[in-house]
């Protein structure tokens, strides 16, 4: 039976209805102890985590590009909130959301999604890594039931204020949250389609309830109970102040979220065979991280775990999204004071065997053991994330990878002096066909293979300049390998044609693509070469140029780098019945741009 036919709904059925109800309560139920744990490794009240859950998820669900995205609360925001509130406080975290997603809605409406997905792999795997690192240290003083601990903003510190405390461990904590991580990793292994998470939190609470009372800490008596009912539409008060203090954060929370957010789709993408829209999906997002906050949410966004757990459970279309808000607010609802009486230190491994989970170890120790440039990229964006922050890691580690492409493709570029390859019936170019018997004194062939940018620019003008000698009459250039030009390969090039020029040469070029043309025609070097002298194949080119020959030096040249180079030689052919026997292949102005 069919229900509609309209966009991403079309051909929705019941048996699909029944697949995403299933799906949507199973991923909801993995998302209430992520939402409430991620708030409270945020530095903000579990409910908070819930609220985001419900209002965030069904937005970015209903109006995102993926139709298998689970948003809400992730641990990659974990240290940047957590940074946020520590310096300016829960508030200015509400309107710091609201900015970015009102940052990440107009990236989407500039089209601009396409762009945050070059981001390369070492990056997003060493601040991914480095989150992860994080997430679990920052959740060592709850394992151990260390309360009363500062919080810093850093790692290091951190670490020196766990150190300088051991004696406030708690041995009942410990237990409790001995027995959370014991029953996450046995239902893991042994049932992984149980919510391993909950189950976890299950074991803690049970544990605890067999302490005495009060000897291990629970949400509420750290954050008050949790309220079984919606909260209040607020707006976060605005000025150009508050603005211009939350600008940074608020940039720093869109650029994150929006490469969670895309890379979490083309997760989904790879799993379903699906496409996503990206620029809709920032919109979605935009739109659901500015209405979040309206509810006390923090910043969301796409959930790579969740999405997965979604597509794995059966989803089919972005209603499996909207039922697992739903959950989250009928858990909220029945449920909140159950809720209250969580352990803390049962949610200390939640957090840890996520942040194990997220780490992606494997890839992260076999990239670092290849020892290449990528390697020196992966190992400074994880470290810089770790001991001083996000925005420093990925600019640093973007710089490295930038660089390091720079000069892999500036090292790409080669230069050859080529004729024709006299065992070849088709006549091709090689540079085996130049030796010291065999090396044309007139014509000068060049084959280029690279792209011509700011990076190769000196290198390849080096190298031509090195290949072309300084008695030749022609100089024929193959750029038939050249994909793109820039203005710094551009004028390496026009410095070397301007002066063969000068000194009475003629220049050819041949195979040229689309882009190179184009640019030497902006810039007057196609004119200055000669509209004529651009050929859409190197046989055309050398017919032509040896129609520019000066005959009295062929005469008795023993190079014979051409096969017309025995009558050549020998004086016998005029220039004119040869410049006759040659087709003339130049290309026209229209003809150019097809080359």
């Amino acid at each position: 039976m069919k229900l509609q036919r309209l966009g991403r709904f079309a051909d929705y059925s019941v048996g699909a209805l029944r697949r995403d109800l299933l799906a949507g309560l199973i991923v909801g139920i993995v998302a209430i102890p992520l939402g409430m744990a991620f708030a409270i490794a945020s530095g903000v009240s579990p409910q908070y985590g819930l609220y985001t859950t419900m209002t965030a998820g069904v937005l970015i669900s209903l109006l995102g590009g993926s139709r298998f995205q689970i948003g809400g609360p992730t641990g990659a925001f974990v240290p940047v909130l957590l940074m946020i509130v520590l310096q300016y406080g829960y508030e200015n975290l509400l309107l710091a959301g609201m900015m970015a997603g009102v940052l990440m809605l107009l990236m989407g409406l500039f089209k601009l999604g396409a762009l945050i997905r070059f981001i390369p792999r070492p990056v997003t795997l060493g601040f991914t890594t480095g989150i992860a690192v994080l997430i679990f240290a920052g959740q060592i003083p709850s394992f151990l039931g260390m309360e009363g601990l500062s919080k810093h903003e850093r790692f290091l510190p951190n670490m020196k204020e766990i150190a300088t405390h051991l004696s406030l461990v708690d041995g009942y904590s410990v237990a409790t949250a001995l027995a959370s991580l014991a029953a996450i990793l046995l239902v893991s292994r042994l049932a992984p389609k149980l919510p391993a998470l909950l189950i976890g939190l299950a074991a803690a609470a049970l544990t605890a309830s067999l302490l005495p009372d009060g000897s291990v800490a629970t949400i509420g008596s750290a954050y008050g109970a949790i309220p079984s009912e919606l909260p209040a539409l607020r707006m976060p008060e605005i000025s150009l102040e508050r603005i211009g203090q939350l600008l940074y954060p608020a940039f720093v929370i869109a650029m994150l979220g929006s490469i969670e957010s895309l890379l979490s789709a083309v997760v989904a993408d790879e799993m379903t065979g699906t496409k996503h829209d990206s620029n809709r999906e920032l919109i979605g997002q935009g739109i659901a991280n500015t209405v979040a906050p309206l509810l006390g949410g923090i910043p969301a966004t796409g959930a790579i775990a969740r999405t997965a757990t979604n597509i794995k459970s059966g989803a089919v279309s972005p209603v499996s999204g909207i039922v697992h808000g739903a959950v989250v607010l009928g858990v909220l609802l029945l449920f909140a004071p159950l809720a209250s009486r969580i352990p803390l230190a049962g949610m200390a491994p939640v957090l840890m065997v996520v942040a194990w989970r997220m780490s992606e170890y494997r890839s992260f120790a076999k990239l670092l053991r290849t020892k290449t440039g990528d390697s020196l990229v992966l190992g400074a964006t994880f470290l810089l994330t770790v001991f001083m922050d996000l925005t420093a890691a990925v600019t640093a580690g973007l710089v490295l990878a930038i660089a390091l492409f720079v000069r892999r493709m500036g090292g790409m570029v080669k230069v050859d002096k080529v004729l024709p390859d006299p065992l070849s019936r088709r006549g091709k170019v090689a540079p085996d066909g130049v030796t010291e018997k065999r090396d044309c004194p007139q014509i000068r062939i060049a084959t280029v293979e690279g792209a011509l940018f700011f990076g190769a620019a000196e290198a390849f003008g080096q190298s031509l300049r090195e290949v072309v000698g300084q008695s030749h009459r022609v100089l024929l250039i193959r750029m038939s390998k050249v994909p793109m030009i820039d203005l710094s390969g551009e004028a390496n090039l026009a410095a070397l044609v301007g002066k063969f020029l000068d000194d009475g040469g003629v220049v050819l070029v041949s195979g040229i693509q689309r882009q190179p043309l184009e640019l030497l025609e902006r810039t007057g070097l196609a004119e200055a070469i000669g509209r004529g002298h651009f050929f859409a194949h190197t046989g055309e080119a050398i017919g032509y140029a040896l129609t520019c020959l000066d005959r009295g030096r062929c005469v008795g040249c023993k190079q014979h780098a051409f096969r017309e180079c025995e009558e050549l030689s020998k004086g016998r052919t005029e220039s004119r019945e040869l410049r006759g026997s040659m087709p003339d292949h130049r290309l026209s102005r229209n003809q150019s741009l097809h080359v």
